[in-house]
């Protein structure tokens, strides 16, 4: 019999300002099989705002992790049980955003210094919920360069009861880096991902961090168990039209580039009348689905242009077609 697909094979990264209901649902048109999460839902948010506004997901989009925010057992644990009332087939905890206001918040990167309390906290949900409870973590915080930091961290958080980890494979400098530079400035070191599987067989190991092609996800799944993507497939959402096929033991995406625009078209209508969403908030998230053809910066221009707000989707899609010079055409692909 051929062996299992990790459920964690394929995913796609939490981000926040990114991977809302709408983007999520870009995705699933695009792959599906490949895991999804939320952006990041701070315990306090949860526990004291509205659960619809945070929670809220179609069906279609299974599977589907919560990424939770919080540092406090208790929390994290009430949390997670709701999180699995709403649905959701996985709680995550996130131990790697190095945002200064997720520090203020004690929680993020700056918990990969207290693995005592992270596993205080994994004990908590695990012993709540019966879906899966994962970390996403860095390889570790600041200059401390030392796999071993990692390593420890790992052991003791697993021996809390956490079997899945997913590892972006560079540090986070908790002073004077923006998010942004630490994404690019501290170096990759993907080699310390695939130490931990080697460390620790029985744990489900996901590598994340510079990952920008279907090439560099084949060799990765050659040391790893999974391999989890971020801004490349938000910025190139197609690239993931071909993932249910290559990796994930399914078909690749049947639809066109031209027909999932149409079904995100479809899409925002259901939006606007059963939410009042405004297709404007929903379209930003497909501006790169035609890179690489001819035409789309174009037809990037027509769906973000705020003059035509006041318009249904469904013309502003007749416009970004029909606009002289935009016949969208294939071209090479980037991928």
């Amino acid at each position: 019999m051929p062996e299992a697909v990790s459920p964690w094979r394929l995913s796609v990264a939490p981000m926040l300002d990114w991977t809302d209901k709408h983007c999520r649902h870009l995705h699933r048109l695009l792959s599906q099989k490949t895991r999804l999460y939320t952006e990041m839902v701070t315990t306090g948010a949860l526990l004291h705002g509205a659960e619809r506004r945070h929670l809220r997901f179609d069906a279609v989009e299974h599977p589907l992790a919560l990424q939770l925010g919080g540092s406090e057992p208790a929390d994290l644990a009430a949390c997670a049980r709701i999180g699995e009332r709403w649905g959701y087939d996985e709680i995550n905890l996130n131990c790697g955003c190095p945002s200064e206001r997720v520090q203020r918040g004690a929680f993020g990167a700056c918990l990969m210094a207290e693995p005592r309390l992270v596993a205080d906290g994994v004990k908590a949900m695990v012993d709540a919920v019966a879906v899966p409870v994962t970390v996403k973590h860095r390889i570790g915080i600041d200059r401390v360069d030392s796999y071993d930091f990692v390593r420890d961290f790992v052991g003791t958080v697993a021996e809390a009861g956490c079997r899945v980890f997913i590892v972006h494979a560079r540090n986070a400098w908790l002073k004077g880096l923006s998010p942004k530079e630490n994404r690019e400035i501290p170096p990759l070191r993907h080699e310390r991902v695939y130490q931990l599987k080697r460390d620790f067989p029985r744990l489900t190991i996901v590598l994340n961090g510079g990952v920008t092609s279907d090439t560099q996800i084949a060799e990765h799944l050659r040391h790893v168990d999974g391999v989890m993507l971020g801004r490349e497939a938000y910025r190139h959402p197609w690239i993931m039209s071909r993932w249910d096929g290559d990796f994930l033991g399914g078909a690749p995406c049947a639809l066109s580039q031209d027909q999932i625009e149409a079904e995100m078209v479809a899409y925002m209508a259901r939006e606007l009348a059963e939410d009042g969403t405004p297709w404007s908030a929903i379209a930003r998230h497909m501006l790169g689905l035609h890179q690489g053809r001819r035409g789309a910066r174009l037809w990037r221009q027509v769906w973000s242009d705020h003059r035509l707000k006041h318009l249904p989707a469904r013309e502003v899609m007749a416009l970004a077609r029909a606009k002289p010079g935009v016949a969208l055409q294939e071209s090479v692909s980037l991928f």
